[in-house]
């Protein structure tokens, strides 16, 4: 045996392995091994970033109200062109947007560590990057939530999804602690330098990903299906780069119905999530929860750590990390678990819990208790936000439970609608009857299936294939 034909077997005994442990099977591809590598390392960097930028204001001004005003100039322009960053992504590629998302991210980061290592740095600098990586979060948040359904089989986005949060609370959980300590040792400038290194690393990881296709993982004996170019017999399908490619030129008519304006795509999804009750209920929830503890996290937390108790960066990364550990705790949970039949009450259940933990960090009388509150915190952010993103991703798909799911009422409108086929067809039964004759029977069972058929619509709410997308 060759020695190439060895490292192929031995690749194909390691994806194997990984396939046994359900968490760790969206492993076996090799574009979401690369999306995953390059995204945990941003992630680390990302918590050098948050604990520079808290430290490096707060020490400039003392004042919650200029960082609440660096934050904001980010978070306003995230909010504002989410929507169009989710057209975009229905157009581009999103592996490429997200490449050039990480790219820009590394340029910003580079110039902000370079001013702030030069002593030139003030804080209308600090917001204008603040304006420019909100844009760009914009355009990265639903180019990677697109990218990873198409690099999973549906039936793993549950563990793939687990598997990122998971690895990003991971990150959450050791980022803070070490950049706390890295910023009281060798200052905020060098945070942002190590930040700007770990983009950098997120988008070569991100130019080698190769697909973008809905992965199947097929045994390296079988052939490849047509879909698929050939490759090497390492046990995962190498997507066809012609798959990625633009739709064809349409002649006439048609080509001018297939370029819809973004906006007009903007409006279809918006009626689209918005015309769904489940998904409008989640909408809601998900914009007051972000509302609601956003600030208090990002900006709270600094402030009490920094200013009231005085306790240094360290002590600031020690309670972001609290945060991440408990986050990791409930995306481990989560994982494990799977999905509640009945999302919507446990998801509102567990952000009036989390309303309960952000009064008590407001009370706590001193930093570990503070890191405790932020812990259980953590964990119910976690647990929520796997199950949620799961969910829309698999609904998007057509593999979701929304009878589920639904509140009671819209439940009981469903089962109407089915005991009405239900009477349909045993009133056609009784008609047949009387009306024997093969051609009789013929039409009956085309009849019969036609109400199946249209029972499963009834259920799922769209035809199967059809996509809503959820903001993130």
């Amino acid at each position: 045996m060759s020695g190439e034909g060895a490292v192929a077997q031995e690749a194909v005994a390691g994806r194997r392995t990984l396939e046994r442990v359900p968490m760790l099977a969206p492993l076996g591809g090799r574009d979401f091994r690369l999306v995953w590598a390059g995204e945990s390392v941003s992630l680390f960097g990302d918590q050098f970033h948050l604990v520079a930028l808290a430290a490096l204001v707060l020490a400039m001004t003392g004042s919650g109200l200029a960082l609440g005003a660096i934050l904001l100039a980010a978070s306003i322009p995230r909010g504002l062109f989410l929507l169009i960053g989710g057209a975009l992504s229905d157009r581009i590629r999103p592996r490429d947007l997200a490449l050039a998302s990480n790219v820009v991210r590394a340029a910003v980061t580079t110039l902000i560590a370079g001013l702030v290592l030069g002593a030139r740095v003030e804080l209308w600098q600090l917001a204008a990057a603040g304006v420019v990586f909100g844009t760009v979060d914009a355009v990265f948040l639903p180019a990677i939530n697109t990218l990873i359904p198409r690099l999973v089989p549906v039936d793993r986005l549950g563990a793939a999804n687990a598997l990122m949060l998971g690895t990003a609370q991971l990150m959450g959980t050791v980022g803070p602690a070490v950049a706390g300590f890295a910023v009281a040792v060798v200052g905020p400038g060098a945070a942002f330098a190590l930040d700007a290194v770990s983009f950098a690393v997120a988008a070569l990881a991100l130019w080698l990903v190769r697909g973008g296709t809905t992965a199947t993982l097929i045994d390296a004996a079988e052939p490849a299906p047509a879909s698929t170019s050939p490759g090497p017999a390492t046990g995962e399908v190498i997507a066809d780069p012609r798959l990625e490619s633009s739709a064809p030129e349409l002649p006439g008519a048609a080509a001018q119905s297939a370029r819809v304006s973004i906006a007009a795509s903007i409006v279809s999804g918006a009626r689209t999530v918005m015309g769904e009750p489940v998904m409008r209920s989640i909408v809601i929830i998900s914009t007051a929860a972000n509302l609601a503890f956003t600030g208090p996290s990002v900006v709270g937390l600094p402030w009490l750590v920094l200013v009231h108790f005085d306790a240094g960066p360290v002590a600031l990364g020690l309670v972001f990390a609290a945060f991440g550990a408990g986050s990791l705790v409930g995306v481990v949970a989560a994982g494990s678990l799977g999905r509640p039949r009945r999302l919507g009450f446990v998801v509102l259940m567990f952000v009036l819990l989390m309303g309960f933990g952000l009064a008590a960090a407001g009370l706590a009388p001193t930093v570990p208790v503070l890191a405790v509150v932020s812990a259980v915190t953590g964990a119910i952010s976690g647990y929520v936000n796997v199950v949620v993103i799961a969910w829309a991703q698999a609904r998007g798909s057509g593999d979701a439970r929304p009878d589920d799911e639904l509140p009671d009422a819209g439940r009981r409108d469903r089962r109407a609608a089915v005991a009405g086929d239900r009477i349909g067809r045993r009133r056609h039964v009784r008609d047949r009857a009387v009306r024997p004759g093969g051609r009789t029977r013929r039409r009956d069972r085309v009849v019969r299936t036609g109400d199946r058929r249209r029972e499963a619509h009834d259920l799922t709410g769209s035809p199967a294939g059809s996509r809503a997308r959820m903001p993130v």
